[in-house]
């Protein structure tokens, strides 16, 4: 498969950026070419998330647990921007700054990191480094499939990264199809499903009496996750992350929910890390003892698992909400502008939002239709709510995971863990 960038670069101060860009990778290499005068510790992990913005949340803090777990003496270092996250006492967090990555990533031997190293990062022979990638389906489109959405400058750092990748963690023919031209990756996978979704596995009562004693709820109170992705762009070849105001009428949401399921129900705001550092709450003088505000936990699915629904417009973890069997629902009030600019892994368009396909053109291998109901605006999603039947619901869900055929049973930290122990016992 061709995995080069199709675009010629036309724009001067893009061209002179990435120029720049390129200048400031030779220089930063050079930082971790002097650091290889460290031996590589064989005990020693590093670990980031989300370029330093996330701390111990996500995949890599599934399979951190599980490591410590199964041996103590693992020494395990953390790059965060903010040093005041908060970790175990078993990690030491690290400032994400040039000099740290390039003496910790040089005496390190594994990497696991869920997003992308910073261009100029160099790998010593003899590490072995894992991505375990931030999702696994998606709503909306990455990397190459993008077209001309995706940058010359977000592939060079795409291809730097993936060329250093020994496994990518994934969960399904899906993702096999997807990924070489989504992430700029022709390499290893370890199918294991994701090791943040064995928290959604099975019964998730701990987490919903842990999450209603944190808030003082009843325990008969029901909570519904809304969750909206960023919306992107660029700008001379400079990315640029940003949100939209919400159309979601709260109000109308949390009584249609209380009439179709009962009980007394509220709202977990869960804006995408992107934009968390950003975000410190949602005001509503009528609503505001019934929204909760999420967005600055580091974890997003310990919270996942206390939840009775979810709700989002384009974020990938309305899969996973799924996979448990909770009710998941799609708002998508900016449809045919947010196609326009990102594209879909689905056919969805203001035309087709029931039986919605997936796009063959990336994943020719699938035949699946979305197991969740769709809207467009406020009564859409009322009488999504309103007419949800749960049987046809599990059916669809069911259907769903063998078509794409997923991997997971429950365990997944566990298994990238026995991957990683045999490569740090070699020698």
């Amino acid at each position: 498969m061709d995995l080069s960038y199709p675009y010629e670069v036309t724009d001067k101060k893009e061209r002179a950026y990435i120029r720049k860009r390129k200048r400031a990778a030779f220089l930063h290499s050079l930082c971790f070419y002097v650091c290889r005068l460290f031996p590589i510790k064989k005990n020693l992990v590093s670990v980031c998330t989300f370029e330093g913005r996330g701390g111990f949340g996500c995949n890599p803090k599934y399979v951190v647990q599980e490591l410590h777990k199964r041996n103590p003496d693992y020494e395990f270092v953390w790059f965060v921007n903010d040093m005041n996250k908060n970790f175990p006492d078993y990690i030491r967090k690290v400032p994400n700054t040039l000099w740290s990555r390039a003496y910790w990533l040089s005496r390190s031997k594994v990497w696991i990191d869920n997003y992308r190293k910073p261009l100029g990062t160099k790998k010593r022979k003899g590490q072995y480094y894992l991505n375990t990638n931030h999702y696994t389906l998606g709503i909306k489109t990455v990397g190459l499939w993008r077209g001309k959405g995706f940058s010359k400058m977000a592939y060079l750092v795409s291809k730097n990264d993936s060329e250093m990748i020994d496994d990518l963690i994934i969960d399904s023919k899906f993702c096999e199809e997807m990924c070489p031209k989504g992430l700029i990756y022709s390499g290893s996978y370890l199918k294991t499903g994701a090791p943040r979704c064995d928290v959604l596995y099975g019964n998730r009562e701990k987490y919903k009496n842990a999450f209603r004693e944190k808030y003082g709820l009843g325990e008969d109170t029901k909570v519904v996750m809304f969750a909206p992705t960023f919306r992107e762009g660029a700008k001379n070849g400079v990315r640029m992350v940003y949100s939209q105001i919400w159309t979601i009428d709260f109000a109308k949401l949390i009584q249609c929910l209380e009439e179709r399921f009962g009980g007394t129900w509220y709202i977990c705001v869960r804006v995408h890390p992107q934009l968390a550092e950003q975000f410190h709450g949602y005001t509503d003088e009528h609503l505001q003892k019934r929204i909760i505000n999420e967005s600055q936990s580091d974890d997003m699915y310990e919270i996942l698992a206390a939840m009775d629904a979810y709700i989002t417009d384009y974020s990938s973890a309305v899969f996973e909400a799924c996979y448990c069997n909770m009710p998941a629902f799609l708002y998508v009030d900016d449809l045919t502008e947010y196609k326009d600019s990102r594209n879909l892994f689905w056919n969805l368009s203001n035309n087709e939002i029931e039986h919605v396909s997936n796009n063959k053109k990336i994943t020719p291998g699938i035949d699946v239709e979305l197991p969740f109901d769709i809207a467009r605006n406020n009564e859409e999603l009322k009488k999504c709510i309103l007419q949800f039947d749960k049987t046809r619901y599990i059916d669809n869900v069911m259907k769903f995971k063998r078509n794409i055929r997923l991997v997971f049973n429950g365990d997944a930290s566990g298994e990238v863990a026995n991957v990683i122990i045999k490569k740090m016992s070699r020698k």
